[in-house]
């Protein structure tokens, strides 16, 4: 046989594809605490999309391509009066809920907000309980809806616990297309065979780029991403179920595979095993709508507001302590153009709550930014350092923290206390404080969108463990509809 004659034998599906396929199909969940914490994230990851309806630039996004269009069974889209295919609705409640920036969060060797994932797995359970009525069989549950959450969370966050996609110029998003590729296809009725396929087509499409993110491009993009990916699982597992192929070998292939093409030929690395671990320490962003490795900053700016905020013109200079990972990818100088710049910017997070006492949307907004000149007067006496011990516990699996400091030091030569925290309101470790205040942003969120009866009715029904899971996907829908 000539040399140059490649052999084509179909090989076996790469280890990581069938180790998802068989957690996603086999794994039994019987962690109170991770259906809890689930119940929890259902909540927070809704209302973000609510509160983010109150924004033009979001809402110009939504609803379907051809205006008019009607969808019979169509999956809702919450806060509006959208039916849309699951296609498009995946990709309206994906959008919403990570418009501001307010959803939760997962670090690791790579980043995340694994909630995104709420867009696919709420818009096939709505679809598929209405054409399940339709045609006289049982709908989903919300139960259901809450184990499909789990399953995204950790697909995502293991992945995300020893592979950095960011080193290499790759947008977390990805993890959002692969998790929910996983759980869709099985929502959809799936077997294992058909999990790995269309978990193989996720992995085709690659990355998109982090360009969007990051100094001097980042933009409203960053906003988007998360539901186009989530839209993009729902096609991909519709693919298959209609017979579509997978590729096996799509991560491993000599030259064309995914490790080749996009990850200098490194293959992934696995420390766990798929289980409850990622909902259960899920970050929530409680206290700010900001990159959550600048949310302990901003607390801590908050602190100190009361002893500065009648000397902001005697400060000489703002010393922050953080770790590489806030270094990397929210330490900026020069000029914020747009609000997507500035909710990524650990200068302007902590010069607003230092000089204003807090940090909501509107603060990113142009208008706010041009009409308070102090905001970068206060960036441009910051100096920003790495800590080496905070580097190190934000990746010790026992920690996770996320730790800021900030001192401020006045021209006079006096200076205020020295504030340190390291794990912000949202972590795992400060669940008992943290709860109440999810719930009451919840509250908030709900009332922005619907009036008071109704938001009194879902939180009540969200408040209670057992009639939620109880609830059928098609009415908890419903009671969303404005």
């Amino acid at each position: 046989m000539s040399a140059n004659v490649e052999l084509n034998n179909r090989p076996e599906p790469d280890q990581v594809l069938v180790d998802i396929a068989n957690y996603v199909c086999d794994y039994e969940i019987d962690s109170t605490e991770a259906y809890d914490t689930a119940r929890n994230c259902l909540m927070d990851t809704l209302g973000c999309g609510l509160l983010a309806l109150r924004f033009p630039e979001c809402t110009k996004l939504l609803g379907p391509l051809a205006e008019g269009t009607i969808v019979p069974n169509g999956a809702r889209v919450p806060g509006t009066q959208f039916r849309l295919d699951p296609v498009k609705a995946a990709w309206d409640i994906g959008c919403i809920v990570r418009w501001l920036d307010y959803n939760d969060t997962w670090l690791a060797a790579e980043w995340g907000h694994p909630s995104d994932n709420l867009g696919a797995i709420l818009a096939i359970a709505d679809y598929l309980s209405q054409q399940n009525i339709a045609a006289g069989k049982a709908p989903l549950t919300m139960r259901d809806v809450l184990t499909a959450m789990i399953k995204a969370h950790e697909i995502q966050g293991v992945i995300a616990l020893e592979n950095s996609f960011n080193r290499v110029g790759l947008c977390h998003v990805l993890l959002v297309r692969v998790a929910s590729t996983a759980v869709a296809t099985k929502m959809m009725g799936g077997s294992r065979e058909q999990i790995i396929d269309a978990l193989s087509q996720a992995w085709l499409d690659g990355s998109s780029l982090r360009t969007y993110r990051h100094s001097p491009n980042a933009g409203p993009r960053k906003s988007w991403a998360a539901g186009d990916a989530t839209s993009r699982a729902v096609r991909l597992a519709d693919f298959t179920m209609r017979g579509e192929i997978g590729y096996p070998s799509v991560l491993s292939a000599p030259t064309w595979g995914f490790y080749d093409v996009s990850f200098k030929g490194k293959e992934f690395e696995f420390t766990r095993p798929y289980g409850n671990y990622v909902m259960e320490n899920i970050l929530f962003k409680i206290s700010f709508p900001a990159e959550f490795h600048s949310q302990t900053a901003a607390e801590a700016a908050v602190r100190l507001h009361p002893k500065v905020k009648d000397r902001l013109d005697d400060i000489e200079k703002i010393v922050i302590h953080t770790h590489e990972s806030a270094i990397r990818i929210i330490s900026k100088s020069g000029p914020l153009n747009n609000p997507a710049d500035r909710d990524h910017c650990l200068q302007y997070m902590t010069a607003v709550p230092l000089a204003f006492g807090n940090l909501v949307a509107e603060h990113y907004e142009d208008s706010f930014h041009e009409e308070n000149p102090i905001i970068d007067q206060l960036r441009e006496k910051m100096e920003i350092h790495e800590n080496p011990t905070y580097t190190k516990e934000y990746l010790e699996p026992e920690k996770r923290s996320i730790a800021n400091a900030m001192q401020v030091y006045f021209k006079d030569g006096s200076s205020s206390d020295k504030i340190e925290i390291n794990y912000p309101v949202g972590h795992r470790r400060r669940r008992e404080e943290g709860i109440p205040l999810l719930e009451d942003k919840f509250k908030a969120n709900l009332a922005t969108r619907f009036p008071a009866k109704r938001c009194k009715e879902i939180f009540a029904l969200c408040k209670d463990q057992a009639k939620l899971e109880a609830t059928p996907v098609n009415e908890f829908m419903e009671m969303l509809v404005i």
